[in-house]
Formats: C-alpha cells, sequence, structure tokens
C-alpha cells in the first residue's frame, strides 16, 4: 500500500512508523529541519530503551507523493483548512483519508441525521471547504487513545498505546482493511461501528481537563482535587452530556464515574497545555469552539462551556498565540 503522510508529529509520526514496519511504501511530506532529519536519518520510533528507524521517502514536493492508496492526516484539526491546498495536490481518485485529530472533526455531522444533520461549523471547517473537498464517503475516522511525543525532528518517543479506532463514518468500508494495515504494524487498531459516538465520548473527557489544565497550567490532578476546578469540570461535562441528548447521542454515563477514571491516570499535564507552555497554538476550535457553536446552532444553552471558551480565546490573543499554525 502506498502511504502519503501530512503532519509526522507527535500521532502521526508513530502510526507511520507503524505503517512502515508492515511494509507499506511510507511518503512524509515535510519542509526545514524535520526534511533534512527524515532524507539523513529516516523516521525515528523511540519506545522505553528501544529505538527503530524505518526508511521513508522525505519530500517537499506534494507532486512526488500524489495519488497513495492512504492519505494519512497528522495535522491539528485548525491547521486543516490552511493545508487544503497541499490536501488536494496529494489526493487520487481512490485515495482513503485517515485524520488522527483531537476534538470534532470537520465529517462529523454530515450523514449524520437529527436536527444537527449537515451542519457545517466554522470553528472547525470555515466556509464548508473541508467537507467538499474531502467527504465523509473518503474518510476513515480514527480515535486515537495514546500518548506520544516529538523529542527532536523525525524523532517520535511512545509513551504509551492503548488502541486506535477507526470507523467508516460515510459507510466507505474501509475502516477494518485499514485497521488490519495497522495492527501488521504493531498499532492496536481496531475497526468500530459507531466512531462518532468514541469521538464524543473522548470529547466529553477532552473539553474540561484540557481547557481547564491550560487556563491553570495545572496537570489534571491538581484540577481534581480543587473543589471549584472540579465543579467546573463536572458542570461543563453536564452541558456537553444535554448537547449529546438534543442531537441523539446519549450513553455518556455519570460525569463522576468519569472524573474518577481521569483520576486513576495520575497527574499528567493535557496536551493543550504542553501546547501552551511551549509557545504553540492550542487546539482550541475543535475541542471546545465547535460544542459552543453547535449550541447557539441549535438553541441550546451551554454557558459553562462559552465561558471558559471566552477565557481561553482572550488568553490566546494576549499572548499572541491565536494566529500560530502548529502540526499535531
Amino acid at each position: 500500500m502506498r502511504v502519503a503522510v501530512l503532519g509526522a508529529g507527535a500521532i502521526g509520526g508513530w502510526l507511520a512508523a507503524g505503517l512502515a514496519r508492515a511494509g507499506n511504501e511510507v511518503g512524509v511530506l515535510a519542509r526545514g529541519a524535520s526534511l533534512a532529519a527524515l532524507r539523513r536519518d529516516g523516521l525515528v520510533l523511540s519506545e522505553g530503551e528501544r529505538s527503530e528507524r524505518f526508511a521513508v521517502t522525505a519530500t517537499d514536493d506534494p507532486a512526488a507523493l500524489a495519488g497513495p492508496d492512504l492519505l494519512l492526516l497528522g495535522l491539528k484539526g485548525q491547521d486543516l483548512p490552511g493545508a487544503l491546498p497541499l490536501i488536494r495536490a496529494l489526493l487520487g481518485p481512490n485515495t482513503q483519508v485517515v485524520a488522527a485529530l483531537n476534538g470534532l472533526p470537520w465529517w462529523f455531522l454530515q450523514g449524520f441525521g437529527g436536527p444537527a444533520e449537515g451542519v457545517v461549523l466554522e470553528s472547525v471547517d470555515p466556509g464548508g471547504r473541508l467537507v467538499a473537498a474531502l467527504p465523509a464517503s473518503r474518510v476513515v475516522g480514527a480515535v486515537v487513545h495514546a500518548g506520544s511525543r516529538v523529542e527532536a525532528p523525525g524523532r517520535i518517543r511512545l509513551m504509551k498505546a492503548d488502541r486506535v479506532l477507526l470507523g467508516d463514518p460515510g459507510g466507505a468500508g474501509q475502516a477494518t482493511t485499514i485497521a488490519e494495515a495497522f495492527r501488521a504494524g504493531g498499532i492496536p487498531a481496531e475497526a468500530i461501528g459507531d466512531i462518532r459516538g468514541e469521538v464524543w465520548n473522548k470529547l466529553w473527557g477532552n473539553s474540561n481537563m484540557n481547557t481547564l489544565g491550560a487556563l491553570a497550567r495545572a496537570d489534571v490532578l491538581q484540577l481534581l482535587d480543587d473543589d471549584g476546578t472540579r465543579g467546573l469540570a463536572l458542570a461543563m461535562m453536564r452541558e456537553m452530556a444535554d448537547l449529546g441528548e438534543r442531537i441523539g447521542l446519549t450513553g455518556l454515563g455519570d460525569p463522576e464515574a468519569r472524573i474518577a477514571v481521569t483520576r486513576r491516570l495520575g497527574a499528567f499535564r493535557t496536551s493543550m497545555v504542553q501546547d501552551l507552555e511551549a509557545g504553540r497554538a492550542m487546539e482550541l476550535g475543535p475541542i471546545l469552539g465547535a460544542l459552543v457553536e453547535l449550541g447557539a446552532r441549535l438553541g441550546q444553552p451551554v454557558p459553562t462551556l462559552a465561558g471558559v471558551h471566552g477565557l481561553l480565546r482572550l488568553l490566546a490573543l494576549n499572548l499572541g498565540l491565536a494566529g500560530k499554525v502548529e502540526r499535531r
């Protein structure tokens, strides 16, 4: 299988390494220091004391990778609209697209049914350009439960690999085949029937722990040990659960039980906290802005979500982070 990768960062790089390990022909579109490192050393994946190097085709010319069987997008959600010219240049008529994203993806409400059917959210897809170029019919949705980081250009460290869930939001029927390709390279992937439910369930925790952590510059246990921030997280979860009920997504469970699960993960700092501390753009639109916008479009009150979103928008603006483009 020919694979093109746009955004070989912490998650995209790990997934690309797995596909290369399985014997697929992997090409990475890169630039600057990342391009030089990939050409010199290949893609390096480390776990514990063990490191592996994978030969990949590294280029800054999308024409050299055009028309792959699979396009793997490892960009952050807010970066995808700006990357559309590159994406279009990479796509072939039969290319299947896998996007490893946090938050609500652009395809989420396409073919969804109910009151939110076909709604295009400006916070993730300005002007509907992503939906037009990448309809749900050629997308395999991905929910990644893993922890990794970029140690240096072209060098990825995997800390924890739980599972990668794949599904067909538009009925393409490719999730099983792609899950098998990932598993052949040591990625714990599985195809599931309800990818939207898994996206929503992950966001139920991400939308509060990520955002409140960034506001407080705090780890998860600090947030949960403080009665005020813990109560704020619970209020956000209840508002999101009500929004889910409105559009037909049910079964999130008890917020207190979810908080207890999160507590067992320990004192980790979320990705949004790490981005903020490193001076990188935060994934605010996909993780929280989309929920606030969806609530407004449906007339569903989400005052706590909207308040936290407003605080983070001002924080990003005042720190000069609002316009930065980063890769996941």
